[in-house]
């Protein structure tokens, strides 16, 4: 819920559903929803035995040991009258004073800088060692309850009121209401008094009081239909643009961004903030219609300043009436500012319309398009390299190490340099912590004397991938307007990657290309154009021998059965999977025969919906298709 109305709403909901009862006193909890890190706590005959991170919904992170160190969670429950078993949940967090407390210590020891508490806190309660965790003083904050052998009480205000007589922290701010205007009127109490609580909040949560009635609403894929959270609007702050930089993109768009004086938003100092490209800079959207009253951005202007969705930060108005007299319009770069090599504005062949974006044109000679492309090869969604991260891309590119995906591949023959490049980047990082301490490292052992035993680990990581799903290696090449999806329906049609190659080629060779590429459900002229451009640029065939000679993508086998259940169907997936990945989950249903699509709509058959799942899962009641859970699209299919 974003607005009163949509409480409204979900209250109305609640009463139609249990309108059949018409004496029915319903009543509702209000508490504040805290951002931090979601934990459960089993207790056995009043003895905390296993803490988790509650992770998916349904399956965490065994963290014991370090949730033990958190003062808020009693080891023994105190008082009388608890369950045999239950488990209670809660939020862990850290404050503000203890973040910043946190961030100061850090600093003067040259250590690592954290971005925000709920993050710091996440981090904390995963650490190795449950010291390093006792030392950052996290705090518990106990709101509800998943498996106990007996109801705290009849209702949730009284459950949680008996958290408390045993223990555990609680909100002082949760209450119960009877009515929408109570609700409301609590969560703009509680907005009031969000920036002097020390803690982050990110909106309200509203409970049905009664556990019966809880029971008897019951739950929609995993998600409870007797709750909701009520979000607070982004908070805003005033800060002034320092400069502008351009950063260089995988696929050479300029990129400009905001430096910014430092100002703190929602408990996170924000000092950059993205741009877009040269018509959001001037006050106009992709289609060329007015933004911020049409308003542009200059070189010290003030500015205001929200954080969309309490994450990313972005820039609501300027304030003219700060504008310095000498502050000029910006002038947008017409070259590479890495390369040098010319930055254009292409324009769309059916629409004439030029797009918003400059890129530069140097591609593979272009440093920042090269690095980009690494660091997208080895990503999650294309060859997924573990230990081999933007940090040791960025390392071994700048050694000289890598320049190509294919060098990434020779790097055990290499082991020597590549040694000597991590052993001189952390012989670094030690320098700039004496410089920031003040002390002087003893007995400090040469460079070549250092043993990297994650060395063979990081090897074999890279040799287990080379063999990697077509789809995947399709997706990996980083080609323009080749995501996930699209890179699963080329290695669907072509089955091979040298089938992909010759057609490409030849696609690229002739008059009109759609004489040569077939047509194919999903493909339109973008994704034709840009294979085009790829396969028929010269440089390209270099790089791409280099790499075949290192990795064998394997041959794209569909196996459709005749008689699948799903064949044919339009299946959108949403929400959290919690026995498979998205990708896999697809690809599932790909060989089965059905369509995978990205949104919801009438020509959708079935919507499989996980935890957290939102507005598709909400358009997919409205047009009245057919929702299921994980598990039982797994039955379905015989998966189970």
């Amino acid at each position: 819920a974003y607005t009163d109305q949509d409480v409204a709403d979900f209250i109305e909901r609640g009463r139609r559903f249990f309108d059949r009862d018409k004496n029915l006193d319903i009543a509702f909890t209000a508490e504040p929803k805290i951002d931090g890190l979601s934990a459960s706590l089993r207790y056995e005959g009043g003895e905390f035995v296993q803490g988790a991170t509650r992770g998916n919904g349904a399956v965490g992170e065994d963290i014991t040991a370090n949730l033990r160190t958190i003062t808020d969670i009693p080891k023994h429950l105190k008082g009388s009258g608890w369950p045999d078993i239950i488990e209670i949940r809660g939020e862990v967090y850290m404050t503000y004073a203890e973040f910043k407390a946190l961030k100061e210590r850090s600093a003067a020891v040259g250590g690592q800088d954290y971005v925000n508490p709920r993050n710091t806190a996440a981090g904390s309660l995963r650490q190795k060692d449950p010291s390093v965790t006792a030392s950052r003083n996290l705090k518990f904050f106990a709101y509800a309850w998943g498996y106990t052998s007996e109801d705290p009480a009849p209702t949730q205000y009284d459950s949680v009121q008996k958290f408390a007589e045993w223990g555990f922290k609680i909100s002082p701010l949760m209450v119960r209401a009877k009515s929408v205007e109570e609700l409301v009127a609590h969560y703009h109490l509680i907005e009031a008094q969000r920036s002097s609580l020390g803690y982050d909040i990110d909106g309200v949560v509203y409970k049905i009081d009664q556990l019966e009635l809880q029971r008897r609403w019951g739950f929609v894929t995993g998600e409870p239909r007797w709750a909701i959270a009520h979000k607070f609007p982004a908070e805003q702050a005033m800060t002034t643009v320092l400069r502008i930089d351009i950063q260089v993109g995988r696929t050479g768009t300029l990129a400009p961004v905001a430096r910014l004086a430092p100002v703190t938003v929602g408990g996170v100092v924000v000092e950059n903030v993205t741009l877009h490209n040269e018509d959001y800079i001037k006050g106009l959207d992709s289609n060329g219609q007015p933004i911020r009253d049409g308003c542009d951005i200059r070189i010290g202007d003030t500015v205001v300043i929200q954080r969309a969705g309490d994450v990313i930060p972005q820039i609501v108005s300027v304030v003219i009436d700060k504008r310095p007299p000498d502050a000029v319009p910006y002038q947008f770069p017409h070259t590479c500012p890495i390369c040098g090599s010319p930055a254009t504005r292409e324009i769309n062949e059916k629409t004439g319309k030029e797009d918003s974006r400059r890129r530069c044109t140097g591609e593979l000679i272009c440093p920042a398009q090269a690095v980009e492309g690494l660091r997208h090869f080895v990503s999650r969604g294309a060859l997924d390299i573990e230990g081999l991260g933007a940090e040791n891309i960025d390392l071994f590119f700048n050694a000289g190490l890598i320049k190509t995906a294919a060098d990434i591949f020779t790097l055990r023959d290499r082991r020597p340099a590549v040694t000597r490049a991590l052993a001189e980047r952390r012989e670094e990082q030690a320098r700039q912590r004496e410089a920031a301490s003040g002390k002087t490292r003893k007995n400090v052992r040469g460079v070549e004397e250092r043993n990297y035993e994650g060395l063979d680990k990081l090897f074999d990581a890279i040799d287990a991938r080379r063999e990697p799903e077509l789809d995947r290696f399709i997706f990996a090449l980083g080609i323009r307007h080749i995501g996930e999806t699209t890179a699963a329906v080329l290695a669907r049609t072509f089955s091979t990657i040298e089938e992909l190659i010759r057609i490409g080629k030849e696609t690229a060779a002739a008059a009109d290309p759609h004489t040569v590429f077939p047509s194919i459900n999903g493909i339109g002229d973008t994704v034709i154009g840009a294979l085009r451009d790829f396969f028929g640029n010269e440089r390209n065939d270099d790089v791409l021998d280099a790499l075949l000679a290192q990795v064998h993508p394997k041959p794209y086998i569909v196996n459709v059965s005749a008689d699948s259940v799903v064949a044919g169907k339009t299946i959108v997936f949403t929400g959290t999977l919690e026995k498979m990945t998205r990708s896999e989950a697809k690809a599932m249903a790909e060989r089965l025969g059905a369509k995978v699509a990205g949104s919801v709509s009438a020509k959708t058959d079935l919507v499989v919906a996980g935890p957290g799942a939102g507005s598709k899962l909400k358009l997919a009641t409205e047009l009245d298709i057919e929702v299921i859970d994980e598990d039982a699209w797994l039955q379905r299919i015989g998966k189970a």
